[in-house]
């Protein structure tokens, strides 16, 4: 693949919000959007507009304020949460889905029918409302292979092109990302986007394998804030990103 297109999912305006005592102003947003704007980043993941009338009225304002990014929500696997984002007409609705068997039989009591019928029941309110939609593995690192390869079937039916294989936990390896992210391109031809926790030391890391095996999207907050140890670092993975494709040129490991 081509390394100079790989596409930076901005999630500073939520992920990188959870950090512990971080609290944005809308001012304060709407700033860190226009920057993120400005700077040519591909998609900015806005906020939770399930939050609250607040979240709503700053997501609209970065949605009137936006030149060339494209403004995304983030939502749970429920109808109420993707009513709350279409309030606020973003360009995407991103939804997150349970898929590990820690996460669907000991966190929520409930088991694999039940997120595959809301899956379908979520995906298909979305796009009949003409949305593009984007679907999150949360807890993809320690979920079974097989099942993402069936919950992308399920989700190719709706027309839906973009997974994002979530790190929830931090638990990654770049050698696991090689060994599970081709797999998922190869198996069922679904984009993949990296979304990577700092736990280890590994956020950058396994976002530049996961870029090197195929996935064109990769998450990122400023300054790698985010939940317990963070995110992947948006300025030092562009940096490593730049330093990767230079050397890459140099030894013609591809055109």
């Amino acid at each position: 693949m081509n390394l100079e297109y790989i596409n930076i999912v901005d999630t500073t305006l939520r992920d990188g919000e959870q950090s512990a005592g971080k609290a944005f102003s809308i001012d304060e947003k709407l700033e860190i959007a226009r920057c993120m704007d400005e700077n040519d980043i591909y998609q900015i993941e806005a906020g939770i507009p399930a939050m609250g009338d607040l979240e709503k009225e700053c997501i609209k304002r970065i949605l009137n304020i936006r030149k060339k990014s494209l403004i995304s929500t983030w939502n749970r696997m429920n109808i109420k949460d993707i009513s709350d984002s279409i309030d606020c007409k973003p360009d995407i609705i991103h939804i997150s889905v349970p898929t590990s068997d820690i996460q669907i039989f000991s966190n929520l009591k409930k088991d694999k029918k039940w997120v595959e019928d809301n899956l379908r029941e979520c995906v298909y309110f979305a796009r009949n409302k003409g949305y593009e939609v984007t679907i999150g593995f949360e807890d993809a690192s320690r979920a079974e292979i097989n099942y993402l390869i069936k919950l992308c079937q399920i989700i190719k039916e709706f027309g839906v092109k973009r997974i994002r294989y979530a790190d929830t936990v931090g638990i990654l390896t770049p050698s696991l990302v090689k060994h599970t992210v081709p797999i998922l391109i190869d198996t069922t031809g679904m984009e993949v986007e990296i979304h990577a926790h700092n736990d280890f030391g590994m956020a950058i890391p396994v976002s530049m394998e996961a870029v090197k095996c195929g996935a064109n999207y990769v998450n990122c907050t400023l300054n790698g804030i985010g939940e317990r140890a963070g995110n992947c670092n948006l300025q030092d993975f562009i940096k490593a990103l730049d330093s990767y494709i230079e050397r890459s040129k140099n030894h013609k490991i591809f055109p």
